[in-house]
């Protein structure tokens, strides 16, 4: 004969049953078939905020009111899809999930995994008492909420396959972005079928690592695109946990920028050595400390007559190819200060003893990672030759000629001395006498005009010359008038006191 849960309250038998429940971890809710709450344990309560079992609700209709279930895609479980009004009906369920707010709130407090349990009279086969098991899950769906938003919002790309069945269950969208795919194309395939280790360097030990479940150490591979051709990556797996079933965690790094860069920088070099090899300037590659020749171009050789294998390795001083300290020092000097040459004059030395005047230019190059100078040489001997050929051809047509005007002498001194000299001597290791004759000559007068002009005989005029030419380490008229201009030498001046001096020497006699 049936006995109703109502009238047993009171017996031994439901006293033990609530003293044992009462001690699990698990929630337990008992309910009549009439749907009233009999009976919760303090776990059932904790999950619910509440301290007594009339804060549940005395019905199932009061429950509903007082808590507002929904599933975990956001849908709210109309009023008989609550589990708690699913075992009131008799129904047996296993392990539905759902999202609790308290009413008037807007976010859900917990996440609870319910099952139900339906006990029958032995005798009729009609339940006698149902009870609702909970499982408070908030903490371990929190955590995989905050994977998942971590997971989707990590710009490395990355996917996560089942073990079980190798099939993709989770892409983020690095992964989508790195591959140009969709979500739908990735999810629900296998790791074979988007081969993420294809042309992997050590493929063989990942496929045993993955059939193991354990980690995949970093390897390059060659990911198939989908609209054909193949991305370089760095491809690593972790073995992960996902909804309690093992997974494989997959994360890249795309190296297809990298290998772009490094083509495009070697296709560059390539050019570079094309065009610096085949340059009709002589040039040549060193280090910017030290000046160690690194390249020369086949140009330079011809130009040095060095032998490349004989030049690079050393430096240009070790080499000899400055044909002296000075210009030595003036370059080291420009270059050391951290500035480039520009059409600096200079002569070299080459290896069959001659010399060679040369416009040398630098600049700063970068190869690698180090600093270097490119060198260029411009061979301006048979133009220099030439200027100097055609200085003293004038010098000779014009020697006797005192009408030589003086710019034309200023313009030659300038074509035969660009870059006088103003170190040496000075105007005051001349006598008052040799600056009267350097006054002249820069005005252009032959030896007969200065004779006159300061009344002495032409010997005398030799010689004065002949000593301002020793002096101020000149041989000709137009390299005397170079060193007085470049001393700023006010020859008017001089002129005009050394006639006021003739003119009164006259007068007196």
């Amino acid at each position: 004969m049936s006995t109703s849960l109502k009238s047993l309250r009171e017996t031994n038998d439901l006293r033990h049953l609530r003293q044992i429940i009462s001690g699990l971890d698990e929630g337990v809710i008992l309910i009549d078939p009439d749907q009233s709450l009999l009976w919760a344990n303090d776990a059932a309560l904790a999950m619910h905020g509440v301290e007594r079992l009339d804060q549940l609700g005395a019905t199932v209709d009061d429950y509903r009111a007082r808590f507002q279930l929904r599933y975990r895609n956001n849908h709210r479980l109309e009023a008989d899809d609550y589990p708690i009004e699913r075992v009131a009906a008799g129904d047996s369920f296993s392990e539905v999930v759902v999202e609790v707010t308290v009413a008037g709130e807007e976010e859900p407090r917990w996440v609870h995994q319910v099952r139900s349990l339906v006990l029958n009279d032995a005798d009729e086969d009609v339940p006698t008492c149902v009870v609702l098991i909970i499982q408070d899950v908030t903490a371990r769906f929190e955590a995989e909420d905050r994977f998942e938003q971590s997971f989707n919002a990590n710009p490395a790309p990355a996917v996560i396959c089942r073990l079980a069945d190798l099939r993709f269950v989770k892409v983020n969208q690095g992964f989508l972005d790195m591959t140009a795919q969709s979500r739908e194309q990735v999810l629900g395939k296998t790791v074979y079928d988007i081969d993420v280790l294809h042309g992997a360097t050590q493929r063989d030990l990942a496929k045993q690592r993955l059939a193991e479940g354990r980690t995949i150490p970093q390897m390059e591979a060659d990911l198939v695109l989908p609209g054909g051709g193949t991305k370089l990556v760095i491809v690593a797996g972790q073995p992960i946990e996902l909804d309690e079933q093992p997974c494989m965690l997959f994360t890249f790094a795309d190296l297809e920028p990298r290998r772009q860069a490094e083509s495009a920088l070697r296709h560059s070099e390539e050019r570079f050595t094309r065009t610096f090899q085949l340059a009709p300037v002589p040039m040549a590659i060193g280090a910017r400390d030290g000046h160690v020749l690194c390249e020369v171009n086949a140009s330079f050789t011809a130009l040095t007559g060095y032998a490349a294998d004989a030049i690079v390795g050393c430096s240009l001083a070790d080499l000899g190819l400055w044909a002296d300290d000075t210009v030595r020092g003036e370059v080291e000097a420009v270059i050391e200060d951290g500035s480039d040459l520009r059409n600096h004059e200079a002569r070299i030395a080459v290896r069959d003893g001659g010399a060679i005047d040369c416009v040398v230019s630098t600049e700063s190059i970068t190869i690698g990672n180090a600093t270097c100078l490119l060198w260029a040489f411009q061979d301006i001997t048979r133009r220099k030759a030439t200027e100097l050929e055609l200085v003293e051809a004038i010098e000779a047509v014009m020697k006797d000629t005192s009408w030589f005007s003086r710019s034309i002498m200023d313009k030659l001194a300038r074509l035969r001395a660009p870059q006088p000299d103003t170190d040496g001597p000075g105007l005051d290791a001349l006598t008052a006498r040799e600056r009267e004759v350097l006054a002249l000559i820069c005005r252009g007068l032959d030896d007969k005009s200065i004779a006159r002009a300061l009344d002495v005989s032409g010997n005398t005029v030799r010689n004065h010359v002949a000593r301002i030419y020793a002096k101020i380490g000149v041989n000709r008229r137009t390299a005397a008038a170079a060193w007085a201009r470049a001393r700023g030498f006010d020859d008017g001046a001089v002129v005009l006191r050394s006639v006021e001096r003739s003119t009164a020497q006259r007068g007196a006699a």
